[in-house]
């Protein structure tokens, strides 16, 4: 199977399975216990169907949206994820350059393996940092102030990994960051030559925004369970994101709302936005989908606050259902992923132009021109 074979995000993740040691694989594919809430993350959009206007002229049409202040030629985030350099050598830097040459946003996590200042500098395309709140505050304060000078555009602080999500898979593997190579694991990695090599000879593996202040930083091989359950502070509260949204003092979003109420107390800490996620189904498996969960949080504070339907988007048609369920965007962190790990930078771009095509031919099917005519009454729950 070769890059042009993709013609859709499960394409893309056969060829990453095809290319991929099958522990590193897993950490990308898998999710927490029975891996249910993930099943359901995309199957959700399957339960409503789109009421098509016809005749409309749709010639010329604009899919873009402002997302948090800036302006996004789609109504798409590429979500933050960890880990990027090892799914491909080039990570992180793939999807900054991708995100930047279509007009998107895109984000690094923590525990990204590019820093804060090479991608501040690597681009000029809108940038989002997740932060994860540790137990070592002067890392959090580190990571902020780092943000404020590369000049991000906006902070997440992601809220539902308080503790880490069971993930069997990953237990079942042995998979660490960064991958260890043991008599159990060494034959998946020998049969993936290239990856092996990639990996053994590139730049070597760091977490360069963790390296100041934790042993994980420099390469110390640990799973991602024990890094959360270790090193994370499990007393935050609302006090807490309230001070960090103060600590940032620009755009703040809170990644990992699922709750009504949960939507209300963002507004009134004075957050920009939410990002109604289950963190990919790694967390709490059998919480709701983020897209069932989108019409009510949008009833208890649409219009007052950003809101972004994060996990399971799959298809340009995803993408249309959360906006006219009423979010100001829809993102996704596989639907990139699977193509950084099949082809790196040119997989990403071929990932977004799939999924740019199938927005924009579905605007046009759907007879809107612009993306605030998808409104509720332009679906029907099955």
């Amino acid at each position: 199977m070769r890059l042009t074979d993709c013609h859709n995000i499960d394409d893309f993740r056969a060829l990453a399975r095809q290319r991929l040691p099958w522990p590193v694989f897993d950490y990308i594919d898998g999710a927490a216990d029975d891996e249910l809430t993930k099943a359901r993350n995309t199957a959700a959009f399957a339960d409503v169907d789109l009421v098509p206007n016809v005749l409309a002229g749709v010639a010329a049409i604009d899919p873009s949206v402002t997302i948090m202040g800036r302006k996004s030629a789609l109504p798409l985030i590429l979500s933050p994820t960890a880990l990027q350099r090892v799914f491909h050598w080039e990570g992180e830097r793939a999807v900054a350059r991708a995100a930047e040459k279509f007009g998107l946003w895109c984000g690094i996590s923590s525990l990204a393996t590019v820093s804060i200042e090479e991608i501040g500098a690597l681009t000029s395309g809108p940038k989002l940092f997740q932060l994860y709140v540790h137990k070592d505050k002067g890392l959090n304060r580190s990571m902020i102030e780092r943000c404020q000078a590369a000049k991000f555009d906006a902070l997440a602080l992601t809220v539902d990994t308080i503790v880490s999500g069971k993930r069997e898979r990953c237990a079942r593997s042995g998979f660490t960051s960064p991958p260890r190579f043991t008599p159990a694991s060494a034959l998946s990695y020998a049969l993936k030559p290239r990856w092996a090599l990639d990996y053994l000879l590139r730049e070597k593996f760091a977490l360069p925004n963790l390296d100041t202040h934790v042993a994980a930083g420099t390469g110390e091989a640990a799973s991602i369970a024990g890094y959360f359950n270790t090193m994370l502070d499990q007393s935050m509260t609302w006090a807490t994101a309230e001070q960090i949204r103060n600590d940032w003092g620009g755009t703040f979003c809170l990644k990992g709302v699922m709750s009504a109420a949960d939507a209300r107390r963002a507004v009134e800490i004075g957050a920009d936005a939410i990002m109604i996620s289950n963190h990919g189904g790694r967390q709490l498996d059998g919480s709701r989908a983020p897209f069932d969960a989108l019409p009510e949080i949008v009833d208890a504070v649409g219009g007052e606050i950003e809101i972004i339907c994060d996990g399971g988007v799959r298809r340009g048609t995803h993408v249309l259902k959360s906006l006219a369920a009423g979010a100001s965007c829809a993102s996704g962190g596989r639907l990139y992923l699977y193509a950084l790990a099949a082809a790196g930078q040119a997989g990403v771009e071929r990932a977004i132009a799939l999924l740019k095509d199938e927005i924009e031919r579905g605007m046009k099917l759907m007879g809107v021109t612009g993306v605030d005519q998808l409104t509720r009454d332009r679906l029907r729950r099955r």
